[in-house]
């Protein structure tokens, strides 16, 4: 009784230290399921949540200790909105649709670059089939998700081959090459039956949901029946078939004795990160796994749920069942250890839900599809998850009653050890993260330091490299990038159009560059580099230690980067005069140049094509009579390209205040120039 006053007390305490609108809204939250909306000072929403009840899990947020993460998020909250629903269901949907409507900076996020491919059958007179990520309710029939675009397009391949739906995207006016080899059944020029598509359409269903098997002995027995007829060359394509549909539907790496379609979902959590992998299970054995790592911001579980609940809230392919991990496990290490982050509840502290055991009894066990225990459940499930935390079961039974197909939190037996391999993977997966990231960073760090010592120099932390660009002396520019231990910094980088050097002058060019560039470093008072590279030899440096030493008065070592005929980074020199540096070619040193070398030389080079490009347009335009700066600008403006302005009518000029005439006069100019330049050029 003493711990709950102390703690009420110090509860208490730290509430008042919360600003005082916030403090208001608390003591007016309801004790009811629903969603809660985080802001910042700009009134932008930040974060996004569901609790069961609502006055328990906003409140939290300001009282208690919280890992760095929620830290970061809790400071910047000034105010908060909440919606209350009838049940933790219609939280979690809402929670969902809110996710996706103001895409707040802390949440878990499906991105569109997350989606997972599927095969879809058009639902169009005469169907075809495609690989897509977007899911619309269009009629069609949808098949996944598919782990990558890889698995997703070799399976459409074998369709294509065993079944000859339609493959042009518009119907041509001809017969094309499909048809002559059999898959297509050519409706642009003969009529198809309606039944035939249905037929087929079926048969690609099955085989999609397991029952490929039997086509695997429907095309073994086509395959005997041409050889023993001598036609070999069709018992080879049937072969090619058969094992092609062995290589795409027929890599197992586990099974369970029932045939039943399942993901299983494991998550791993450290260092404020994430990692959810999804193990795809059909026909009652494993094809596939994904693995999706992301920085969360919430409780463990929570965010890992919401993970799950977008992943399906679009997803029309839902499997028969999805196996959870407890909440528990969230903490638990891949040995059964305990992590160095402590696992956090459910919406409000949930823990574990009770599940099945063994996979005989895929067929009586766990809830029912509408969300109530189904009638098979054994004893032994029933004390496991009378036993389960209310709130974990109260978010299980949610998305279960959501989805209306079964879920399931194993304790124990075979689909226990499944969701174990799932959280294995996981962990495995997040820890390797760390791993690349730690030794990238000491291969990094100590590259700059072995560069150093190379150098004479006492460190070397900030790196700026410069590099020119031009074709022929016309649209000559520069560009600079910084690399920060050992790393690309592109914040930092900097474009620059060349002023006052006329024609294909490289060391007039650099001189303008590095004057310019360290004159607004000087003026600005910005940090200073612990060293300059350029692209060249001791031309470029002594220009560049002209301009620096004589002009600037400035003492920062400059190195030049010399290419070898294949146009690779060969050689290091450094000094006044340039000394060649003997560094050998195989070091991480050495390594590190290149990755300058060839990043500073993709950046001028993207940035001269872009400018090269606007100057063609802008030559293009100038050249025509009547068409000046202003003119210029308001027609690209409008149309957006030199081709789109081509491709217009004199009528779609008059909203610019351009007469027929005129309009004529672009359109013809435009024509002639594009065939000047499409005409072969002269044999010498």
């Amino acid at each position: 009784m003493a711990q709950k006053e102390s703690a009420g007390r110090s509860a208490a305490g730290e509430l008042r230290r919360v600003p005082e609108p916030i403090r208001s809204k608390l003591a007016l939250l309801p004790d009811k399921p629903g969603c809660y909306l985080m802001k910042n000072a700009d009134g932008q929403i930040i974060y996004v949540g569901k609790a069961k009840v609502l006055k328990n899990r906003v409140r939290s947020y300001f009282t208690g200790s919280h890992n760095i993460k929620t830290q970061r998020l809790v400071s910047e909250i000034r105010d908060f909105e909440y919606i209350v629903t009838s049940n933790n269901m219609e939280a979690l949907i809402l929670e969902c649709n809110l996710i996706k409507q103001y895409h707040p900076r802390y949440n878990v996020l499906l991105k569109d670059d997350k989606t997972f491919p599927y095969i879809k059958i058009t639902g169009d007179a005469h169907p075809r089939l495609e690989v897509t990520r977007r899911v619309v309710k269009d009629g069609g029939k949808y098949f996944g998700p598919y782990p990558n675009a890889y698995d997703a397009r070799e399976t459409k391949r074998l369709l294509d081959r065993l079944y000859p739906l339609r493959k042009c995207a518009t119907i041509p006016d001809k017969v094309c090459l499909y048809y002559h080899i059999g898959q297509c059944l050519a409706p642009c020029e003969f009529p198809v039956d309606r039944s035939r598509y249905e037929e087929m359409v079926q048969q690609i269903t099955r085989f999609l949901n397991g029952g490929y098997q039997e086509v695997k002995a429907q095309l073994q027995e086509k395959m005997m029946a041409a050889a023993e007829a001598l036609e070999f060359e069709r018992a080879k394509e049937y072969r090619d078939q058969i094992q092609s549909i062995e290589t795409v539907m027929e890599r197992q790496k586990i099974q369970v004795a029932d045939a039943v379609d399942r993901d299983i979902f494991g998550f791993a959590v450290d260092k404020g990160w994430m990692c959810v992998q999804i193990l795809y299970m059909r026909q009652g054995k494993m094809i596939e796994r994904r693995a999706t790592t992301f920085p969360f911001y919430g409780e463990p579980y929570d965010d890992f749920m919401t993970f799950v609940a977008q992943y399906y809230s679009e997803n029309p392919a839902l499997p028969k069942e999805i196996l959870l991990p407890m909440a528990e496990d969230a903490g638990r290490t891949a040995d059964g250890g305990q992590q160095g982050q402590p696992a956090g509840g459910g919406q409000d502290g949930a823990s574990s839900a009770g599940g099945q055991d063994g996979a005989a009894a895929a067929g009586q066990e766990g809830a029912a599809a509408d969300g109530g225990a189904s009638g098979g459940e054994r004893p032994d499930e029933g004390e496991a998850r009378a036993g389960a935390s209310q709130g974990e079961e109260d978010m299980r039974e949610s998305l279960q009653r959501w989805l209306k197909i079964k879920v399931f939190v194993p304790r124990r037996g075979k689909k226990r050890d499944i969701v174990k391999m799932a959280m294995q993977n996981a962990r495995v997966t997040l820890d390797e993260k760390f791993r690349l990231i730690e030794r990238d960073e000491a291969r990094s760090v100590k590259a700059c330091e072995g560069l150093a010592r190379w150098l004479g120099l006492p460190q070397l932390r900030r790196i700026e490299a410069f590099d020119n660009s031009n074709i022929q002396g016309t649209d000559a520019v520069s560009a600079m990038v910084v690399f920060t231990d050992g790393k690309p910094d592109k914040s930092e980088y900097r474009k620059y159009k060349v002023k006052t050097v006329e024609g294909a002058d490289d060391y007039a060019t650099m001189r303008e560059v590095i004057r310019r560039r360290y004159e607004r470093v000087l003026k600005e008072g910005l940090p200073l580099p612990d060293l300059i590279v350029v692209d060249g030899g001791r031309g470029q440096i002594s220009a560049a230690l002209d301009v620096l030493e004589n002009e600037l008065g400035l003492n920062v070592p400059v190195c030049g980067l010399v290419k070898d005929a294949k146009h690779r980074t060969a050689q290091l020199m450094t000094g006044d005069p340039p000394e060649i540096v003997p560094l050998p070619r195989d070091s991480q040193e050495f390594y590190l140049l290149q990755r300058i070398q060839d990043e500073v030389h993709r950046f001028a080079i993207s940035f001269h094509r872009n400018v090269r490009a606007k100057s063609m347009i802008a030559s293009q335009l100038d050249a025509i009579p009547g068409i000046g700066e202003k003119r210029r600008k308001a027609l690209l403006r409008h149309f957006g390209s030199i081709k789109k302005i081509r491709e217009a009518s004199i009528e779609d000029f008059r909203p610019l205040g351009i007469g027929e005439k005129l309009a004529a006069k672009i359109l013809e100019a435009l024509r002639e120039n594009d065939a000047r330049q499409a005409e072969p050029e002269p044999a010498e």
